[in-house]
């Protein structure tokens, strides 16, 4: 029995949550629907223990939708890299149900708390479905599954401009998702399969037809416009600044980092490392990733809401990403790879307290958080520490990505790219000290009233995310091999 439920582990991945989320629609008890995306977020995250300690031992695994051989039928695939992203999805989902009650029940309205907890199992179901399948019209439609989800997820927000934001999110989204569609179907004329295995292995006879170079423009448009890649993040700051908290905290620790998965696997799966030989997308990459890091950190000191703070710093981290993508090497892809895992439990933290803020003040704007290092010194010591990962202080997670990525770049001879890279980082430092220098420097306003710390429902996973950011970054060993190990197999074994 148990030798049959193991080798069914990826379908259900994908089915279970697929499956819990009409529940909550049917139950429409908040309570309930709670419950339900508790226990499926926990199972989801066990299924992928489990499968990443299968890839681990026994290679990569292959499993036939209806028995429907590839690539006649839909495969899924799960290798360390997807494996590896599949624990990041759902071990922040995990964690950030057990935050959510309290913050939700205050943010959403009463009667819309069980469509939150749908569209949560709903936008899950489908960021683990574009890590775990094989067919690339098949990742469209999970793509699909979770921006429509997340849309509605956005929209929750107490603010009317929570509405505005999932409007411009949703027009953007679709564009992306039709660029990146019609990029698959320029593919599939070139080659009659849609496997991304066969693909990889029809793609280099027409490689350098003007077909599949505008299909690849086509497809890294598409996906560009989902990851929040600069220029094409205007969607970003206010999706993330005016969503619900957990919304926000989910979001930016899952869904861009499963959106650079699917541009890894397009650039070094299906195409190969041969199309940066023909085309200069690693140059690209390179310029667009520079700018972010630095444009986008100089944009992050000038805000005073904190959220949006953190949105405009994520969109420089996925600048970080890119540039490791464009050094087109193992030690570069194992710096991308790493900083998925690592920045979605910074970011998962950071948000997370920020959620911590609202749900005492009712504000995550800088100014209103005078005082608050006294009032509530575990959120706030939660969030210094977060703040030390994403700044790249040695002892946390933010710390290893960054040597990886500056390895890389002096590996290259690009000393001016890792000059850039300490720079941007010396610009972390001054946006995240406006918030420790109200919150620890600045007295409480006699007029507001007087706040304690949150409950322990919240505090335990937050804290679980901080403490992971001090375990990985004093315990890379797993981390660091799984995310070598799948670098190596995406360039081929080159070094």
């Amino acid at each position: 029995m148990s030798a049959t439920l193991s080798a069914h582990l990826p379908a259900l991945q994908v089915v279970l949550p697929l499956i819990a989320a009409p529940f909550c629609v049917i139950l429409r008890k908040s309570a309930a629907a709670w419950f339900i995306a508790l226990v499926f977020s926990w199972v989801s995250l066990g299924i992928s223990i489990m499968l990443l300690e299968q890839v681990l031992t026994h290679g990569p695994i292959s499993y036939l939708l209806g028995s429907w051989p590839a690539p006649w039928g839909i495969e899924y695939k799960v290798d360390k890299l997807s494996a590896f992203i599949m624990l990041i999805v759902t071990s922040i989902g995990s964690i950030t149900m057990i935050f959510a009650p309290k913050s939700v029940n205050l943010e959403i309205p009463k009667d819309r708390v069980y469509l939150f907890y749908t569209m949560y199992l709903l936008t899950f179901a489908g960021l683990l479905g574009i890590t775990i399948t094989g067919d690339a019209f098949n990742l469209f439609v999970f793509l699909e599954i979770s921006s429509l989800s997340s849309y509605v997820l956005i929209s929750l927000g107490s603010e009317r401009n929570a509405l505005t934001a999932a409007l411009r999110y949703l027009i953007l989204g679709t564009v992306g998702a039709t660029f990146y569609i019609i990029g698959v179907g320029l593919m599939y004329q070139m080659t009659g399969t849609l496997n991304i295995a066969d693909l990889a292995e029809r793609l280099p006879e027409v490689a350098e037809t003007r077909t599949i170079l505008v299909a690849l423009g086509f497809v890294t448009v598409g996906i560009g416009l989902k990851l929040g890649l600069f220029p094409l993040h205007v969607w970003l700051p206010n999706a993330y600044a005016y969503a619900p908290s957990v919304v926000t905290a989910f979001l930016a620790a899952t869904a861009t980092k499963v959106a650079v998965y699917m541009l890894l696997r397009v650039y070094f799966t299906i195409f190969g490392t041969d199309i940066f030989a023909a085309l200069p997308i690693d140059e690209f990459l390179l310029v667009l990733g520079l700018i972010a890091i630095v444009t986008m950190s100089g944009v992050a000191i000038y805000q005073n809401n904190a959220k949006r703070l953190l949105a405009y710093s994520s969109v420089a981290q996925v600048g970080y990403m890119v540039i490791g993508i464009s050094m087109v090497t193992a030690t570069g892809l194992t710096a991308t790879i790493l900083h998925l895992f690592n920045h979605a439990m910074i970011k998962g933290a950071l948000f997370l307290a920020l959620a911590a803020v609202f749900y005492r003040i009712k504000s995550v704007k800088i100014d209103d958080m005078a005082g608050l290092g006294k009032e509530m010194p575990y959120t706030m010591a939660a969030f210094v520490v977060g703040g030390f990962s994403l700044v790249g202080v040695p002892l946390t997670v933010g710390f290893i990505s960054k040597w990886y990525l500056i390895l890389g770049a002096l590996e290259k001879g690009w000393w001016p790219v890792a000059a850039l890279i300490l720079f941007s980082s010396l610009l972390a430092v001054i946006y995240f000290w406006k918030v420790i220098e109200v919150a620890y420097f600045k007295p409480r306003p006699e007029s507001a009233d007087t706040v304690s710390d949150v409950p322990l429902s919240m505090l335990i996973p937050l804290w679980v995310l901080v403490g992971a950011n001090i375990f990985f970054g004093t315990n890379s060993n797993l981390t660091v091999s799984t995310a070598m190990g799948a670098a190596k197999a995406l360039i081929g074994g080159a070094p």
